[in-house]
């Protein structure tokens, strides 16, 4: 089984470690970009951050579910292959854009085709053990820390020598030479046996969560994760426009930054959890993450000095065992032939969130920096985070102990010492 399992595992890594470096790259750069096309500064920036998210979330809300399901029924595959050409054509929209209408158009472009991740995690699922799938799953964090070492630094070089819009173009390249690369390489990961019929009432974001019911632990943790997955958009919607705003950082600051992040993750995902989650079980970890999070962002609000937030980031990364326990908690609820269909409603209630959480987030930063502010605080996105996400905490250990027997305990069984060497999700 673990040989049968490395070649497909590797496959997947590069092919998300590809997808990731190209997302890493333009990190550093879109605040500048949007600054340019709009002629305003960096709080201005940060409103329009937050409604392009919105817009690729908004649409992705709808579409995740129909390529989960679509999945289900022809394979993890094509979807991965469709997805990656979306992303490609996307960025060459961002390079190009005459006008902030077109970065519009990109971002909605990239909603409806973007589904590597929902795909991603059910080929995982398919291919892993009930055991190994948590460690397995930490196969995506990996592969997207490794992208932000590496990405966020190219990304803010190129922006330094070659201007704001030349990461765009490697971007897109990436992509397309990604999409190729799955094409030639990249096996077929859901037998035919474990194949279902596409149900259009199944296949839509609210269809696609009431599905979630029948799963009853999976159902009681939704509160938990939409929290969860609002709170971190203080960093992943904010993180840049609060650098560049409270600390001056240019690009080439901003992509470092991105990348020791990118370091931590790959540290923890790879590394670390392999080590805890055996000792720890799945919900243990998932407790201790959500804390360390909580903590992390108050120490973030807290900083007065660009050095204090490289600190806080080694002590947020180690909340990244959070993600793969949850993913090992929800996927061994969900039987093989209908993976497809929880990661795509997993993707979609994150897409929720996605929603939600930039214009929450960065609504506060622009509320809080703006000319006309009450008081200045552009720390709010991140105090914010820490409630969100302590709430969270609270709401996960109410779900396990409602939904587990008394007597039983949430533990990873050890992995086989041949086992260790496989590749290693948020």
């Amino acid at each position: 089984m673990i040989r049968r399992q490395a070649g497909p595992l590797t496959f997947i890594f590069f092919t998300l470690l590809i997808d990731f470096i190209g997302f890493g790259i333009i990190a550093p750069v879109v605040p500048k970009l949007i600054g340019q096309l709009i002629n305003g500064n960096m709080s201005d920036a940060s409103q329009y951050g937050g409604w392009l998210t919105f817009a690729y979330a908004f649409v992705q809300f709808f579409f995740a579910p129909v390529l989960g399901g679509l999945s289900d029924k022809y394979g993890r595959r094509p979807v991965l292959l469709v997805s990656m050409f979306g992303m490609g054509i996307d960025y060459l929209f961002l390079a190009f854009a005459p006008s902030i209408a077109w970065l519009f158009v990109g971002r909605i472009l990239l909603g409806v085709t973007g589904a590597s991740m929902t795909a991603a995690s059910a080929y995982i699922a398919d291919i892993s053990t009930p055991e190994k799938r948590a460690q397995n799953f930490g196969l995506i964090g990996m592969a997207l820390g490794l992208g932000f070492i590496l990405g966020p630094m190219i990304g803010g070089f190129m922006s330094g020598h070659w201007g704001v819009r030349a990461p765009f173009l490697l971007a897109a390249g990436l992509s397309l030479l990604n999409w190729l690369y799955g094409f030639f390489i990249l096996p077929e990961s859901l037998k035919k046996e474990n194949r279902r019929a596409f149900d259009w009432k199944r296949a839509n974001p609210v269809g696609a969560l009431l599905q979630i019911r029948k799963y009853q632990k999976v159902y009681s943790l939704l509160g938990a994760i939409a929290l969860v997955f609002t709170a971190v958009h203080s960093i992943q919607s904010n993180w840049t426009y609060f650098t560049m705003y409270k600390f001056r950082w240019t690009e080439e600051m901003v992509g470092l930054s991105l990348s020791f992040s990118g370091l931590m993750l790959a540290i923890v995902q790879g590394g670390l959890i392999r080590a805890v989650l055996p000792k720890l079980g799945y919900h243990r970890a998932v407790y201790i993450g959500l804390l360390i999070y909580g903590m992390s962002f108050i120490l973030f609000g807290m900083a007065t000095e660009g050095w204090m937030m490289f600190a806080v980031l080694v002590i947020y990364s180690m909340g990244g065992i959070f993600g793969p326990s949850l993913q090992g908690v929800i996927s061994n609820q969900v039987p093989a032939n209908e993976q497809g269909e929880l990661q795509g409603a997993f993707t979609s209630l994150i897409s929720l969130t996605n929603i939600i959480g930039p214009l929450l987030m960065t609504g506060l930063f622009h509320y809080f920096t703006k000319e006309s502010r009450p008081f200045h605080f552009p720390a709010a996105p991140f105090y914010m985070s820490a409630l969100l996400t302590l709430t969270a905490a609270a709401l996960a250990i109410r779900s396990f102990r409602l939904s587990l027997p008394q007597k039983t305990k949430s533990v990873v069984p050890a992995a086989a010492p041949e086992a260790v060497s496989e590749p290693e999700h948020v």
